[in-house]
């Protein structure tokens, strides 16, 4: 029988041992919207971009969700499912039973729990198990989902500036630092918009990826200046990459093929079309399609199953895919940013898109992360959208839910330990408490 001594000995061990906390180092995420796998590939001339690198992973690129859209893969992103499963499956889309349309997140129907409760995002996870939540213009933060927002959301605006942005880091480190927040979340869509805009080698990328730079120069150094160096994970993706298209030559108009009023509902323009077709005329039309050069028309159970995409709540009965570069709509009349320049002739205003087939290269998004759990100046081979999600759980010390992610394609990217994390403090006073209990068992 024990000793009354070793009792009590290891009644004490025990309560020591539950006041042992694990220290999880806080998250600060970024999502930067377009941001292609090379855009950084001169890390000379990116001195922001190269620290965190140095001291952090950096993935050759990553894998973006079909369709290589935006909604689809901040969800992707944040959830580790397929868009058939998180039911996010792109950025407009329509459900037929009840009429409502979700709109790229600017009209009141796109915010209701119809198109966001298929998955439980991370952040949702978080508020569940009492951890706070900080977000800024992150696309979804201001949605109630299943029934629960972040701490904070400061709600999507198009296009928030380098202001914006520098001034949600300051204020992002600072609720990490305090220990008001568990997680902070920045968005950031300067470097999508200038892609579109002037397409993905243009002068304009460049410009926006230094002024990107100047911003994570600015992090780097309020890391330091707030000894958060060894105390704060930062993570930055993004959802998609970008291509060169020439509107001039490879606008494919489906007016050409079909007779349009065949069509109950066509949703989006672009790589990916969505379009419900009335029943009669289905064959037909799906026929008619079959036919159109550089560009696939997919009855729903012929979407290849590689996309995971054709169980999707809301996808169409007929999906169209085009070939990279070329551009679907109904007809050029239809481009709202087609238009004449100053010499009369059509010009495009639009010289770069995504959304075509995840695995043509050009879509492929970046993955860098740096902080205690990462380790130091390591390239890992490419990931997919849907692994990011682990990594985030991991570091954060929360039970990742079911999901489609591969543990195996990113747990490299952590330091070999995944350890628990407690003060040295700590350690020392339970090696104290047990050799005292086994002293005691001698």
């Amino acid at each position: 029988m024990a000793s009354p001594a070793f009792v009590s000995v290891s009644l004490l061990l025990l309560v020591a041992a539950g006041q042992l906390s694990f220290a999880v180092h806080p998250l600060l995420v970024f999502l930067i919207d377009g941001f292609r796998y090379d855009y950084m590939d001169d890390l000379n001339s990116l001195p922001g971009f190269k620290e965190l690198v140095s001291r952090g992973v950096k993935v050759d690129y990553m894998t973006p969700d079909f369709p290589s859209l935006s909604y689809p893969n901040y969800y992707s992103l944040m959830t580790g499912r397929h868009c058939d499963v998180h039911q996010m499956t792109g950025n407009y889309m329509w459900e037929e039973s009840s009429g409502k349309e979700f709109l790229i997140g600017t009209n009141a129907d796109s915010r209701l729990p119809l198109w966001w409760n298929g998955s439980e995002p991370l952040w949702v996870t978080l508020q569940k198990l009492g951890k706070k939540v900080f977000m800024y213009y992150w696309p979804g933060c201001e949605v109630e989902i299943l029934g629960v927002r972040p701490t904070f959301c400061e709600e999507y605006s198009y296009n928030p500036s380098i202001a914006n942005l520098t001034d949600s880091i300051e204020r992002s480190l600072d609720m990490l630092r305090s220990g008001d927040a568990t997680m902070a979340a920045i968005y950031y869509e300067k470097i999508d918009v200038e892609g579109h805009h002037f397409g993905p080698d243009s002068p304009q990328i460049k410009t926006a990826v230094q002024q990107l730079d100047t911003a994570m120069q600015m992090l780097n150094d309020k890391i330091k200046e707030k000894n958060m160096l060894n105390q704060v994970n930062v993570v930055l993706f993004s959802d998609h990459g970008m291509t060169k298209i020439e509107w001039m030559d490879k606008v494919i108009e489906l007016d050409k093929y079909i007779n349009m009023s065949d069509i109950i509902k066509m949703m989006d323009r672009g790589p990916v079309v969505s379009l419900w077709v009335k029943g009669a005329k289905f064959q037909q039309v799906h026929a008619a399609l079959s036919k159109v050069p550089n560009m696939h028309a997919y009855a729903r159970v012929e979407i290849p199953e590689r996309f995971h995409y054709k169980r999707g709540k809301f996808v169409a009965p007929l999906t169209l895919v085009a070939e990279p570069g070329w551009f679907i709509a109904q007809n050029k009349a239809h481009l709202p940013y087609w238009k004449n320049d100053s010499s009369g002739q059509p010009s495009a205003w639009q010289n770069g898109w995504h959304g075509y087939d995840n695995d043509f290269r050009d879509m492929g998004g970046f993955f860098l992360a740096a902080g205690p759990d990462f380790k130091q100046n390591f390239r890992a081979a490419p990931i997919q959208a849907v692994d990011v999600y682990n990594v985030l759980c991991r570091t954060l010390e929360v039970e990742p839910l079911p999901n489609n992610g591969s543990w195996s394609r990113v747990q490299n990217l952590l330091n070999s330990s995944g350890s628990l994390h407690l003060p040295t403090t700590q350690w020392i006073c339970a090696m104290i408490f047990l050799g005292a209990l086994l002293a005691l068992r001698q």
